[in-house]
């Protein structure tokens, strides 16, 4: 049986098949075609086949969001599908999954390597859209570290001294700093690469989000967590269909002036931390 007739249809590539980004593309695929990336070929297919199963029209590819040309074939692959007019990244790995340096690989470096595909493809009017964190605002960098940051190309972000002076120490650290990268990274790809292809940019900062891969964290860290829950206004976890619900309003047609900017869904833990109502740590 034929479900669509459309030979053209927009595309949206998804980079991780995490539960987040999965919610967010179920949200905005409606007669589009969803390119799924992952490293995990068990992942591809399970993911594929529930979203195929549910409607959707879905392509994949095996992706490692380490390497720069298998980032730069995905980018190349959903391109050769049609107008890519959606890009959602959620690659990446938490504090208690890997080590530090893995973590700037993938959440930091990998992530670059995504946004610079994608600015050399994306359609006209296109959007995207990167998962970061809310801990992009636990540890504050000065402003002229940023403009480093933001004159560096990615391939160099490894070598600079906040990376290998602070960054390198702990798992905790590396996380925190490559997910305030990654809302520089948006900035100066939605001033500069993106704005070249008329197509919008932005992130995400996810505060506690329940998904599968969060018991890892729960596990490990389960007392610290509860007590960020438990300061934040919200009093609870947030769930992926919550982000998805930001994350349709960023890539869609209402959010046509906002680009280059990130919108942080915690629940208040950084008014928390902020206003001293919570302590890192405490």
């Amino acid at each position: 049986m034929i479900f669509d007739r459309n030979e053209t249809r927009d595309i949206i590539a998804l980079l991780g098949a995490g539960s987040m980004g999965t919610a967010i593309a179920r949200r905005i695929a409606a007669g589009k075609t969803i390119l799924l990336g992952d490293i995990s070929e068990q992942n591809l297919a399970r993911v594929a086949n529930d979203l195929r199963t549910s409607g959707y029209a879905v392509e994949t590819m095996t992706v490692n969001a380490l390497d720069k040309a298998s980032v730069e074939a995905f980018a190349e692959k959903a391109a050769s599908l049609g107008p890519v007019k959606y890009f959602i990244d959620t690659a990446g790995a938490s504090p208690n999954q890997t080590s530090p340096e893995h973590i700037l690989e993938l959440d930091m470096v990998g992530t670059g390597y995504a946004v610079d595909a994608f600015g050399r493809v994306m359609a006209p009017g296109g959007a995207g859209l990167i998962i970061s964190s809310q801990t992009g605002y636990m540890y504050p960098i000065p402003n002229e570290t940023e403009l480093e940051i933001l004159k560096t190309p990615t391939e160099g972000l490894m070598d600079l001294p906040i990376i290998k002076d602070v960054a390198m120490q702990n798992s905790g650290l590396a996380y925190m700093i490559a997910k305030r990268v990654n809302h520089l990274q948006a900035q100066k790809a939605a001033a500069t690469t993106w704005k070249a292809r008329r197509a919008r940019i932005n992130t995400i900062s996810p505060g506690v989000i329940v998904t599968p891969l969060a018991y890892d964290e729960f596990a490990a860290a389960g007392e610290g967590y509860q007590k960020m829950i438990d300061s934040s206004a919200a009093e609870r976890t947030g769930t992926s269909d919550e982000i998805a619900e930001a994350g349709a309003f960023l890539l869609g047609e209402h959010a046509g002036f906002i680009t280059g900017t990130d919108l942080l869904i915690d629940g208040g833990v950084i008014a928390a931390i902020r206003t001293g109502e919570y302590t890192l740590g405490g």
